[in-house]
């Protein structure tokens, strides 16, 4: 894929990143065999669907930034994809992946270090990771709204931002989530599905 097919908020990504991009997308199709970071099927189409779903939150990335919580991070979507756009957008955001499998830990490590990225790994549960005070929360085909809430409240600082990407169950979501939990809620539509919508939770506190 060329830098002229990732776009990011209209605006196609320098050489530099999509460059560190295609790195990326070697990386895990080398090492997804061996620990499965994505399934077989998605190896086909890891630039158009998770690299593209993953570049959309780039736009709640700013310079005011000190720390973003990438939960559950998996093979590094969106976390590595995050801070890989930060290198050029945000150089002071720090990226947290949290990731509790020892193997895509490991891998998350190597990919932070062969791309240079202003990142750190905690191979640990969400639930017993320190508190870390992030302006901004992400989270990726992890779990529903809810518990996405509930793992996400001890790591947001006071003012952060959770920004989750949501499938068509967005809507129903929304709601089961507002009997545990106060909330503000925005929804963006998304780029690479007409029925997904990117959430951006506020104000978060417990009802």
């Amino acid at each position: 894929m060329s830098a002229a097919e990732w776009v990011v908020d209209g605006s196609h990504v320098s050489r530099e990143t999509a460059d560190r991009l295609r790195t990326y997308c070697e990386l895990v199709r080398k090492w997804s065999p061996k620990i499965n970071l994505v399934s077989r099927r998605d190896l086909d189409e890891l630039e158009t669907r998770h690299v593209a779903d993953s570049l959309q939150l780039s736009v709640f990335l700013n310079t005011e930034i000190e720390t973003w919580a990438d939960l559950g991070s998996g093979g590094g979507f969106p976390g590595i994809v995050l801070a890989i756009c930060g290198l050029e957008k945000s150089p002071v955001t720090r990226f947290h992946l949290v990731e509790s499998d020892a193997r895509k830990a490991a891998f998350l490590r190597t990919a932070i270090r062969e791309l240079k990225l202003n990142a750190q790994v905690h191979d640990q549960r969400i639930e017993n990771t320190s508190p870390l005070k992030a302006e901004r929360v992400s989270a990726r085909a992890l779990a529903s709204l809810d518990n996405l809430l509930d793992l996400s409240s001890r790591h947001l600082t006071a003012g952060g931002l959770c920004v989750f990407p949501k499938g068509q169950s967005h809507a129903e979501e929304i709601e089961a989530a507002r009997q545990s939990w106060n909330f503000d809620v925005e929804t963006h539509s998304s780029a690479t599905d007409p029925n997904a919508r990117i959430l951006v939770v506020s104000n978060l506190s417990h009802v």
